[in-house]
């Protein structure tokens, strides 16, 4: 994995994402769908651990939204990820809230000093994110860090960012994702996420 605990994928894919988006704000609608469809999967998979099966309505909406205001994003591939996961996530909530469901609480103060395996692989954790199974597990996370893993691993954001779509500090977030991921790969069967990986998942490159 790279610096900042973000997916291959999502690094390989950013330099072709921002030029994408560059080209579909002058009007390339090509070019527009090829921004749509590096973004699309990550995204999906992040509002689905938000809403559920209702994941593509509210994507739909949120697209909506990110093609109107397009003109007035400026950044890069990485810049377009954090921010149409804010808009994604901003959408969800409200789709919450008009559900009046309430997000499940937080169990990000509980029992943060727990010591992780001396043997254990942030890396094996991070690769066995990409299986469906996988997938299906973030879910039951507690919310904090379900949202912290998804925008790390399966959107691809680095530690900052995320802490940006989120409204928390990034060490909060940091530690979010490495329970996440601790809590995950002890039900994959992975030993578990190293001390230099919770350091590594907060930093930014």
């Amino acid at each position: 994995m790279g610096h900042g605990g973000e997916s291959r994928r999502a690094q390989a894919y950013d330099g072709e994402l921002g030029a994408a988006v560059a080209r579909a704000q002058k009007g390339d609608e090509a070019a527009f769908a090829v921004a749509y469809r590096l973004v699309q999967p990550g995204l999906l998979a992040y509002v689905r651990g938000l809403v559920g099966e209702d994941a593509e309505d509210v994507m739909s909406d949120a697209w909506l939204e990110i093609a109107r205001d397009l003109g007035r994003f400026k950044g890069d591939g990485a810049g377009f990820r954090g921010w149409t996961a804010t808009i994604a996530r901003h959408r969800a909530l409200d789709h919450l809230r008009r559900q009046r469901v309430r997000p499940r609480a937080s169990t990000l103060e509980q029992d943060v000093l727990d010591l992780p395996g001396p043997q254990s692989t942030h890396e094996q954790a991070m690769e066995s994110l990409s299986t469906a199974y996988a997938l299906e597990l973030v879910g039951g996370l507690p919310r904090d860090q379900a949202e912290a893993v998804l925008l790390r691993v399966v959107v691809g954001l680095d530690g900052p960012a995320a802490a940006r779509v989120l409204g928390k500090r990034p060490g909060a977030v940091r530690t979010a994702a490495y329970r996440g991921l601790k809590r995950l790969a002890k039900q994959l069967g992975v030993d578990g996420v190293t001390d230099e990986a919770s350091r590594t998942l907060g930093e930014s490159t």
